[in-house]
C-alpha cells in the first residue's frame, strides 16, 4: 500500500525541501542553545544569542515561504491543512528556543542550573528526531522510522516534564528570593515548552501517516 501511495503522490519539489530546511534550522538552533546554557561567559553568550535570533528569523522566512507556496499550489503532496499545521508547529519550536535564549539574557540569568542544561539537552534530542522524521516524509517508504522518531519525541517530552516539575519544586523549596524564582521558572518553562512544541510536530506527523499510509 505504501508503494502504491508513493507512486501516485506528486513529485513535490517545493514543500519537502522547505520542511527539511525548517527542521535542519531547528537542529542548528538547538546546538546553539545548548552551547549558550553551558557557558556563563556573557561575551560568549551574546554572540550565541544573536546567532539563535538570526536562525529564528530564517525559520520565519521558511514558514512564510511554505504558506506562500500553499496559497498558489493546487496539488499538494498531502492535505493542505496538515501542511499548514506542520509548518506552524515547526515555527513554534524555533520561537520557544529563541524565547528561552532571550529570557536568559534579558533576565540576567548568569548561572545555568543543571535542570536548565538538561532541558536544553532534551530540546536538542527532540529536534534531531524531528529532523530525522521530516527527512523521511518525502516518500513515506520508511514509515517505521518516522513513527520511531515520534515515539522518541513523546518520551523526551515526558522527561522534560519531569525535569521541569522537579526543578520548579526545588526552586520553591530552596530559593527565598521571589525574583530569582520567577527568572529561573521562566527560562525552564521556555525550554520545556520547546519540547512540547516538538511533540506537536510529532502529532502532526502521526496524523499524516494515518491519513496516507
Amino acid at each position: 500500500m505504501n508503494n502504491i501511495f508513493s507512486y501516485f503522490i506528486p513529485k513535490d519539489k517545493k514543500f519537502f525541501p522547505l520542511f527539511e530546511s525548517a527542521s535542519a534550522n531547528l537542529v542548528n538552533m538547538s546546538v546553539l542553545i545548548k552551547k549558550l546554557v553551558n557557558t556563563d561567559d556573557l561575551k560568549v553568550r551574546e554572540p550565541l544569542h544573536k546567532e539563535i535570533e538570526e536562525l529564528e528569523h530564517l525559520g520565519d522566512s521558511i514558514t512564510h515561504q511554505i504558506y506562500l507556496e500553499l496559497s498558489k499550489t493546487f496539488i499538494t503532496p498531502f492535505d493542505r491543512e496538515d501542511i499548514h499545521t506542520l509548518a506552524t508547529a515547526l515555527d513554534d519550536v524555533a520561537d520557544y528556543i529563541h524565547g528561552s535564549s532571550n529570557r536568559i539574557l534579558l533576565y540576567n540569568v548568569h548561572e545555568s542550573t543543571e535542570p536548565i542544561k538538561k532541558l536544553a539537552e532534551l530540546v536538542g534530542q527532540a529536534c534531531v528526531d524531528v529532523d530525522k522524521a521530516i527527512k523521511e516524509l518525502k516518500n513515506l517508504k520508511n514509515i517505521r522510522l518516522i513513527a520511531d522518531s515520534c515515539i522518541r519525541i513523546n518520551s523526551i517530552e515526558n522527561q522534560a516534564d519531569y525535569v521541569f516539575d522537579k526543578a520548579v519544586g526545588d526552586l520553591f523549596d530552596f530559593e527565598d528570593d521571589a525574583k530569582v524564582i520567577m527568572k529561573y521558572k521562566e527560562v525552564l518553562n521556555g525550554l520545556e515548552t520547546a519540547t512540547d512544541r516538538c511533540e506537536d510536530v510529532a502529532n502532526v506527523l502521526e496524523t499524516i501517516l494515518v491519513k496516507n499510509a
